[in-house]
C-alpha cells in the first residue's frame, strides 16, 4: 500500500517506475542505471528506495526490485505494461461510432429522404468533431510523462 495518497511521481522517479513496470521482472540498481542512462547506481538506488517506500516496488531477497502496487494515474488506464490516456480510448470509441454512422449513411443514402440525410450528416459531423477533440486531448495529455503524473 502506498504510504501517502495523492503523491506525485515525476522526473527520474517516474521514469524508474515505468522502466521497472515495462521490464516485468526483477531489476537491480545497475540495470536501472544502464536502462535509463543514469549517472551512477546510487542515483537509481535512491529512486528505487523511494518507490519502495511508497509501496510501488518491493525488494526481493536478492536485493532486486519487483513491482508492488500499481500506481493509479489520473486520466490514464493500464493496458499490460503501458499507460494509455483515457482520452485516446474515448477517441477510438467515437471513431468506431463514426465508422458505423458512415456505413449506415452509405447504405441508406439512396432510399432515405432529404431530412434523414441532413440529420444523419449532422450527426456524423458531430461524432467526427468529438473524435478529433478527444484525440487531440489524449495526445496532449500523453506529454505528461515528462512532467509527472498525479498518483492516487
Amino acid at each position: 500500500m502506498p504510504v501517502e495518497s495523492d503523491k506525485e511521481l515525476s522526473g527520474i522517479t517516474l521514469q524508474v517506475y515505468l522502466y521497472v513496470v515495462r521490464k516485468n521482472r526483477s531489476v537491480g540498481p545497475r540495470d536501472v542505471m544502464k536502462g535509463l542512462n543514469l549517472s551512477s547506481p546510487s542515483v537509481s538506488y535512491r529512486h528505487l528506495q523511494k518507490l519502495e517506500d511508497l509501496g510501488y516496488l518491493k525488494n526481493n531477497r536478492y536485493g532486486e526490485y519487483v513491482t508492488g502496487d500499481r500506481a493509479k494515474v489520473d486520466g490514464y488506464l493500464w493496458f499490460g505494461h503501458r499507460l494509455i490516456p483515457k482520452m485516446i480510448i474515448y477517441s477510438f470509441i467515437f471513431m468506431t461510432i463514426l465508422v458505423v454512422e458512415i456505413l449506415v449513411l452509405v447504405v441508406h443514402y439512396s432510399v432515405e429522404d432529404y431530412a434523414f440525410k441532413v440529420f444523419f450528416l449532422l450527426l456524423t459531423l458531430i461524432t467526427g468533431f468529438a473524435m478529433i477533440v478527444f484525440l487531440f486531448e489524449g495526445l496532449s495529455n500523453s506529454k505528461r510523462t515528462k512532467k509527472g503524473f498525479i498518483i492516487n
